[in-house]
């Protein structure tokens, strides 16, 4: 059977192993849209914000056309109004992205010491 093992190189084992780990960590999550995600992941996120607008705006105005009869202007109106939702809801999850970036940025400062 293998001896014991050292509890020192085991230490000096976990500590670099932690800054390596640490290193990885502020290589991938450092970008300019906040924690873990990237340009890709934001992208679609704000996508489906958009098109989850319309299709509600437009599962709306299809069901009250049905309701009342009237074709396309519920249909338009509800789309439109889901666009617009859609947008501004993109737009505010476009800013919290910036506003929890620029924390991180402020807090890395703040850790190096250069603030």
């Amino acid at each position: 059977m293998a001896d014991a093992p050292d509890p020192d190189r085991l230490r000096a084992l976990e500590q670099r192993i932690a800054k390596a780990k640490g290193a990885k960590v502020l290589s991938s999550g450092s970008g300019a849209t906040g924690k873990g995600f990237s340009q890709g992941e934001a992208a679609w996120r704000m996508v489906l914000e958009l098109v989850t607008g319309m299709l509600i705006g437009l599962g709306i105005g299809f069901g009250l056309d049905r309701v009342f009869g009237t074709q396309p202007i519920f249909l338009i109106v509800f789309v439109m109004l889901g666009f617009a939702a859609g947008i501004k809801t993109m737009l505010g999850t476009a800013a919290q992205m910036g506003k929890q970036a620029e924390a991180e940025a402020k807090a890395q400062e703040g850790k190096d010491g250069r603030g």
